[in-house]
């Protein structure tokens, strides 16, 4: 009777954290495919060849061609033909020579951004405490939830062979990426 309670009251409890691991857990899986947290904005402009021969100079004329009025956080010169200007949001990554200007525009992505930092424990002081709360639960929930049911269905019966499984799959990725090339 207590391990049902316990499973049932516990996992309610903690249904919408499980929601937004879950969903984050998705999105940050396939980081090499996309960035789950900002979405990034490319675009091209014109601004024609930079004459300037300092840095400083470079960076005033791309500034007045780009109509920028703030200083950018940092600049940077990767190779003696590049020129890279950083803002909050913005990066402007211009061709000196021919005055070819690539602009990255990243904002975050609404909900994705704000799950992935609760998943990623970005936050850090009391987050970490909530989020090790939530992983006792979810232990607390796997253990009662073996013995929910009885008899053929249960953990004597079907379950037995379904948690068999579930151990399988982590042991043999887990030799299979340890001890073969």
């Amino acid at each position: 009777k207590w391990n049902n309670i316990l499973h049932r009251d516990i996992g309610y409890l903690v249904v919408a954290l499980t929601l937004v691991y879950g969903v984050s857990g998705i999105a940050v899986n396939h980081t090499a495919d996309w960035n789950p947290s900002y979405a990034v904005e490319k675009r091209g402009m014109d601004i024609g060849p930079l004459g300037g021969e300092t840095r400083d100079e470079l960076v005033r004329e791309a500034r007045e061609r780009l109509h920028l009025t703030e200083e950018p956080a940092n600049t940077f010169r990767p190779d003696p033909e590049t020129l890279q200007l950083f803002y909050q949001r913005l990066t402007y990554s211009i061709d000196v020579p021919t005055g070819k200007v690539l602009v990255e525009e990243v904002r975050p992505r609404r909900v994705l951004f704000e799950f992935n930092q609760l998943h990623l424990n970005a936050p850090k002081k009391v987050w970490t405490y909530i989020a090790d709360l939530y992983a006792l639960s979810l232990i607390v929930v796997a253990i009662t939830g073996m013995f929910v049911l009885k008899g053929k269905t249960g953990i004597a019966g079907r379950g037995a062979w379904l948690v068999g499984l579930g151990l399988a799959i982590p042991l043999f990725y887990w030799v299979v990426y340890m001890y073969l090339p």
